[in-house]
């Protein structure tokens, strides 16, 4: 089968076995065709019973009675049209578009030669084994549109996010519509054990939600009033009344999806191979065959032998089953990395991700929380509680993270302290008057010129050094945490076959040596602005294997976009990530990229194995055709049978 649309590769062939147009994850369409499938079935089935029971009895026929040859041509000619008609008629539109070679025209072809061998002078009829062979590939169609029907199925069930139904609000009654009919800014109710239908945030409500479907994490997360809800989970516990941020077309399931199904469309470099092999080998074969039809022919005399050795080889040599199994591998491959909430944008990336040898890894938010927290305090002059208070005052209205740290850690801030004069100094720190005393919080250099002497800390993280009056009063230890799988992470990476791992940072030195320490990467490069990122990144790519980068996407961008693979992380509510990158991991767990990688092995083993099989198989039967050890029931096994097992092979790339 040569065609190079990837969703509909099977189409053409066997749509009259399986009728999978082409799979919209829509319920009512979804009904629709489950029914025409079935029926599809039904007809195949009946017709291939009608023409085995007629095979039989023209068989019978034969054995008891004295007819001319074209008596019996008539007789298994309708068996032979009931099963092959519909293969026949294909045949004949393609050669009229000028698709001649595809599999139902070889079938066709040999078919009809196998009838017309028995005209020659001396020739045995070859009757039987031509409606045999007809009715076998229809068999074998049957299988392989069953068992393709069924991947795409588990897919479509994989990706089960997809909202039926909304109820909103309306002046003052709640009504339920399609959720392509909600606008942004409409109230949306959604009760216990429904999914949330478009992306919004809650208005009132408190509630678990079941991100399973987006994430692939097991644990709900709870939700209240301001905070966000996105499309696809699903809501465990109570009401929430939601106003729609964005409209179901935008929202992330219809993002997800989107990403899912049109990922087929962009090919691996094995897919890829395979089409244009497919293009260049067909003519090939069918040019050798009409060669090993005449020439041995007219060298020994026996045009019957040598025709049907032909037909053998035209049937064996059809490249269909690795134009179905390799493509639909990856596509298993790519649905069951979603399952895991592992969005891969390409069955091309899924190659390269299976290549990578390099990964690098920026810090802040993807190796760490990017949450900053108060970790140690170090008084002098005071007590601790009462130097955190002061710090906290302080910085009561900054928008620095550090400042936000130093407020978490002391919120009480309801006291009867009276502050004035907040002076903020960019790169220095905050001096405010605290009850008539002049406090500095910020850094050395802020210290310096209070005329302060600070002190040294042996701890990593930043450093808030607190001065009253110009007196040194102590340090507050602030510092980024490592996230809980973060160096596991590192590890599966190893263990799966990376052999750089490496760490970018804008921190300084002293902090992305501890963090490159607690989490085990090889190499870091601390102090780096985003165009530093780029630089590093491409000073990686000339080195063997694929550079993937691992970022949280806020910032990255561009590195994500220059590496050969960019992975975002986290990327649930980020559409600037999910657009720049090639591998969007929903959650924000290191330990997904090594999970990424091994699925892309799987998948990349299973599409080789299907090639090896089916190369193996069809040259091994080539040979016996040759020597005239084969039938050609044994070449359509070699084609429908491999095809089927290639087929059951490949959906093996769906379990995770």
């Amino acid at each position: 089968m040569i065609h190079e649309d990837h969703h509909h590769h099977h189409e053409e062939a066997c749509e009259h076995c399986h009728g999978h147009e082409h799979h919209e994850h829509h319920g009512h369409e979804h009904e629709h065709e489950h029914h025409h499938e079935e029926g599809g079935v039904k007809e195949t089935v009946v017709k291939i019973a009608l023409a085995t029971v007629l095979l039989v009895a023209a068989v019978i026929i034969e054995k008891k009675t004295d007819w001319p040859t074209w008596a019996y041509l008539l007789i298994y000619l309708i068996p032979y049209l009931i099963v092959g008609w519909e293969t026949l008629t294909e045949a004949a539109e393609a050669l009229v578009h000028g698709e001649a070679l595809d599999e139902n025209f070889l079938m066709a072809v040999a078919t009809l030669g196998a009838l017309a061998i028995g005209f020659l002078p001396g020739a045995e009829t070859q009757f039987p084994e031509a409606v045999f062979v007809m009715l076998f590939f229809q068999v074998g169609e049957l299988f392989e549109g069953i068992a393709e029907g069924r991947s795409r199925k588990s897919i479509a069930h994989l990706m089960d996010i997809r909202p039926d139904t909304a109820h909103v609000e309306r002046d003052g009654v709640v009504v339920t519509v399609a959720p392509e009919t909600v606008a942004p800014g409409e109230i949306v109710v959604i009760q216990p054990g429904e999914k949330v239908p478009m992306d919004g945030v809650v208005l009132e409500g408190r509630s678990n939600l079941d991100t399973v479907a987006l994430t692939g994490e097991s644990v709900p997360r709870s939700i209240g009033p301001d905070e966000e809800v996105l499309s696809g989970c699903v809501n465990l516990s109570g009401v929430l009344r939601v106003r729609a941020t964005k409209a179901f077309g935008e929202s992330t399931a219809s993002k997800i999806l989107d990403l899912v199904e049109n990922a087929a469309e962009r090919k691996s470099r094995s897919e890829s191979f395979i089409t244009k092999f497919a293009k260049v080998y067909t003519p090939i074969v069918v040019g050798l065959a009409v060669l090993l039809a005449i020439v041995p022919s007219l060298v020994t005399g026996e045009w019957a032998t040598w025709i049907y050795r032909a037909l053998m080889f035209l049937v064996v040599s059809c490249p269909c089953a690795l134009v179905i199994s390799v493509p639909l591998t990856f596509f298993g491959g790519i649905g069951g990395a979603s399952r895991k909430g592992i969005l891969v944008k390409g069955a091309n990336f899924l190659d390269t991700l299976s290549r990578v040898k390099t990964v690098v890894f920026d810090k802040t938010g993807t190796l760490t929380e990017g949450v900053f927290e108060v970790t140690a305090v170090h008084p002098e002059l005071i007590d601790e509680k009462e130097l955190l208070h002061l710090a906290a005052h302080v910085e009561r209205h900054s928008t620095h993270p550090i400042a936000a740290a130093l407020r978490n850690a002391y919120p009480d801030e309801h006291d009867d302290c009276v502050i004035t004069d907040v002076v903020e100094t960019a790169g220095h720190g905050v001096i405010a008057t605290v009850n008539g005393k002049r406090v500095a919080v910020g850094n050395e250099k802020l210290m310096a010129l209070e005329g302060a002497m600070s002190h040294p800390c042996e701890l990593q993280g930043t450093i808030a050094h607190v001065s009253i009056d110009g007196v040194y009063a102590g340090h507050v230890v602030i510092s980024d945490r490592v996230k809980a799988d973060a160096a596991e992470a590192v590890a599966a990476l190893h263990r799966a076959g990376v052999r750089r791992t490496v760490m970018l940072t804008g921190d300084e030195p002293a902090i992305a040596a501890a963090v490159a320490a607690a989490v085990g990467v090889d190499t870091y490069h601390a102090g780096l602005l985003p165009a530093d990122k780029v630089a590093h990144v491409e000073a990686l790519l000339s080195l063997a294997g694929a550079v993937a980068f691992v970022g949280d996407g806020i910032n990255d961008a561009p590195v994500l976009a220059r590496a050969d693979l960019g992975i975002a992380m986290g990327a649930l509510g980020s559409d600037a990530a999910i657009e720049a990158a090639d591998v969007v991991l929903m959650d924000d767990k290191p330990s997904k990229v090594a999970e990424a990688v091994r699925i892309a092995r799987r998948t990349l083993r299973i599409a080789r194995e299907n090639m090896l099989f089916a190369i193996g198989i069809k040259v091994l039967v080539l040979l016996l055709a040759a020597f005239g050890l084969a039938t050609l029931w044994m070449a359509v096994f070699a084609d429908v049978g491999v095809t089927v097992l290639a087929v059951l092979n490949a959906m093996r790339a769906l379990k995770v």
